[in-house]
């Protein structure tokens, strides 16, 4: 990966194998031809219309899972949308913003030394729970790749647990506790963040009032390659 600097990016534990998007299925299978012309079928684990980023004739990387119990042995990592790498499995956001806690990615978090993941909350759960000497915070994880130029852009679609996540940092808010809202952008080309209010006008208008209630937005950049995924800091909020 280029560039080195900076905070220890993270690396796939076993190696990625390329190939080419030949279609995709049901929203949850990716066919998928790989170099040495083999066709397989891949599980996506990204059940939204991942807009712009799902183009039939792009390379993309899969991982391979070889256990028994698995339906489908290779598992849809990432797709390169002209020059850049974009990152599409949504499970793994939240892995690496907990990778990334403990390397140290977040200067923002720095002061939270300890960490709980799916936190009860109320009739809701939370992706964590934060905790350090100076109090403690609840922090919800979003996965974003779609782009409109530099500006990547949450939700491409309607989502109502989405906008029932808004609401429940509102209220975390209005009982005196610090809340956070990350968006994991999952591409390199975009430097701000906006809401998608052409896809989900009300997302729109509750994350606004989130502002307004002292919820905090982190929109985070990393880039994404074959060989792993490198912190880039924070986009420019403009919304």
């Amino acid at each position: 990966m280029p560039g080195q600097e900076g905070p220890l990016p993270y690396r796939f534990p076993i190696p990625l194998l390329k190939g080419v998007l030949r279609g995709r299925c049901k929203r949850f299978f990716a066919e998928v031809e790989l170099e040495n012309g083999q066709q397989v079928t891949a599980h996506c684990p990204n059940t939204g219309p991942m807009t712009g980023v799902c183009q039939v004739g792009a390379p993309v990387c899969l991982s391979y899972h070889p256990d028994p119990r698995r339906k489908l042995a290779y598992t849809w990592e990432m797709i390169q949308v002209g020059e850049v790498w974009v990152g599409i499995n949504t499970g793994l956001p939240n892995r690496l913003v907990e990778w990334g806690l403990q390397q140290g990615w977040f200067p923002q978090l720095a002061q939270f030394s300890r960490w709980r993941r799916e936190v009860v909350w109320g009739k809701s759960r939370v992706d964590f729970l934060l905790e350090g000497p100076g109090g403690c915070a609840y922090l919800e994880v979003k996965n974003t790749t779609w782009a409109v130029g530099s500006c990547a852009l949450f939700p491409d679609t309607v989502t109502t647990r989405g906008q029932k996540h808004l609401e429940d940092l509102m209220e975390i808010r209005r009982q005196g506790q610090r809340a956070l809202l990350l968006y994991w952008i999952n591409r390199a080309d975009c430097t701000e963040f906006a809401p998608g209010a052409e896809r989900d006008p009300r997302y729109a208008r509750l994350f606004h009032q989130a502002l307004q209630a002292g919820v905090e937005v982190l929109p985070y950049r990393v880039e994404v390659s074959p060989q792993g995924i490198r912190p880039l800091g924070l986009a420019k909020l403009v919304a």
